[in-house]
């Protein structure tokens, strides 16, 4: 979360010429809600279950750049998919600099406490071995949006 998922991938499919795939977007256009509304109103496991549907038929095309909500690789097969059919890439940042992008926003469902330190730490933390399993990992803190997609340009070169 604030990592900068969609921004970056919406700039290096650009850069690129590939077609820019927002994981959450397919999910709420085919399900005519929002991802907040859909865990306000259908649940978490609801959600994961159409998180889930939409990314495989999203990986059956290649040559796409794909941003993913975070909690995508906590569930097995998506894991083990994204890992097969992709470079998985994953984006970190510090607390501070998520907390500083996230701001006072109420629209991230799974930051609904009043202490969001805490709630991303937490997040972080349960899934820091599942995030692990990125082929790599680009710390996204330090960096401008054109220097991180230079970073993931050099890796892709270096990985194919």
């Amino acid at each position: 979360m604030a990592v900068g998922k969609s921004a970056v991938g919406r700039n290096l499919a650009k850069r690129l010429g590939r077609r820019f795939v927002d994981l959450d977007r397919v999910i709420e256009k085919s399900a005519g809600m929002k991802v907040r509304e859909i865990f306000e109103q259908k649940g978490e496991a609801y959600f994961r279950q159409l998180e889930k549907q939409t990314l495989a038929g999203v990986l059956a095309n290649d040559g796409q750049v794909i941003a993913t909500g975070g909690g995508v690789v906590l569930d097995d097969d998506n894991l083990a998919l994204l890992r097969k059919r992709t470079l998985l890439i994953g984006l970190s940042a510090s607390t501070d600099t998520i907390l500083k992008r996230v701001g006072e926003r109420a629209t991230r469902p799974l930051l609904n406490r009043a202490d969001r330190r805490e709630q991303i730490e937490e997040l972080l933390n349960s899934r820091r071995a599942r995030y692990a399993q990125a082929h790599v990992t680009v710390d996204t803190g330090d960096l401008t949006l054109n220097q991180v997609i230079d970073k993931i340009i050099e890796i892709s070169q270096t990985k194919s």
